[in-house]
Formats: structure tokens, sequence, C-alpha cells
């Protein structure tokens, strides 16, 4: 299957919700503390809008959301940004996707950032090898307390200019 990634529109605000909802309930990710309880979840085309600041989606030959991964600063860190609400459905796992989506959103990044942060959780084994693959580097402690508090596993990578 193909798949297009484009940026976050209005219109996929919902469906990109229900696919990280549904993601984090495949991962018992469900609660507090997880981006389960973050108050924008389905508010990606307002949050994801300015310079420094993107949202992009994979969207399939039906037009149907498969994948999203979301570039934003980290409050209270200079020059650092998080690799934020990276998550592909079941069915697109494996296809290339989650390639294609880390790649714009690591090339976008070092265009305003310095580092790139971002937290997991220890039972999503797949990601950590995934980032590990694109130099991210397993960091002892988080970078600032977000409200991700029960995302145990922590990341960074130097972005190259």
């Amino acid at each position: 299957m193909e798949y297009k990634i484009r940026e976050i529109e209005r219109k996929d605000n919902q469906k990109v919700e229900d696919l990280i909802r549904g993601c984090l309930i495949e991962f018992g990710a469900n609660h507090e503390g997880t981006a389960w309880a973050d108050p924008d979840l389905g508010r990606f085309s307002e949050i994801y809008n300015s310079e420094g600041s993107k949202y992009w989606v994979a969207e399939d030959e039906n037009g149907r959301i498969a994948g999203g991964v979301g570039i934003g600063p980290l409050t209270g860190v200079k020059d650092v940004c998080e690799l934020q609400k990276m998550y592909c459905l079941p069915h697109a796992r494996g296809t290339g996707v989650a390639h294609s989506l880390i790649k714009i959103a690591l090339d976008y990044a070092k265009k305003y950032y310095v580092t790139c942060y971002l937290e997991t959780m220890k039972n999503m084994t797949a990601a950590q090898k995934f980032y590990e693959k694109y130099g991210f580097q397993r960091t002892c402690n988080s970078l600032v307390k977000t409200e991700h508090f029960a995302c145990d596993i922590h990341y960074v990578k130097e972005l190259e200019r």
C-alpha cells in the first residue's frame, strides 16, 4: 500500500485522536501521565501551526489516516524540540511509513533546533529499537518535567545541520 505524507488539516483532528487512543489502548497506556490525558489531543491542526511546530499524517490510498508524527518545542529548554505523538496503526507497521514520517519530522526539526528529545514507555520495545535506528540515545532522566510522567524511557538526538 502506498501512503501520502502531508501536513495535518483540521478535518484530520478527530481521526488522529482516534488513531492515538487506539494505539495507547493497545499498549495499556490509556491512563493519566500519557498522551491519553493530553488536553490538546484533538486539536493538532491548531497546535502544530507555528514556526518550529508541525504535525504530519500518513494517508493511505483510500484517504484513511494510518499514522502521524509531530515536532514541537520542548518548553523550558533552548534549541530542543520534541518528537511528539508518533503512532502508526498495526496494519501500517512494517510498511516503511514510519520511516517516511520520522525522516520528514527530523529534516524539519534540524531547521529550527539543535537537539531532539522524545519520551516513550518501557513496553514499547519495537518503538525503542526504531528510535535507536535513527540515532536517538537513551538518557537516564527526562530533560524537563512533562505531563507525560508515565513515560519511563527518554531519548535525545543531536540534529545534524
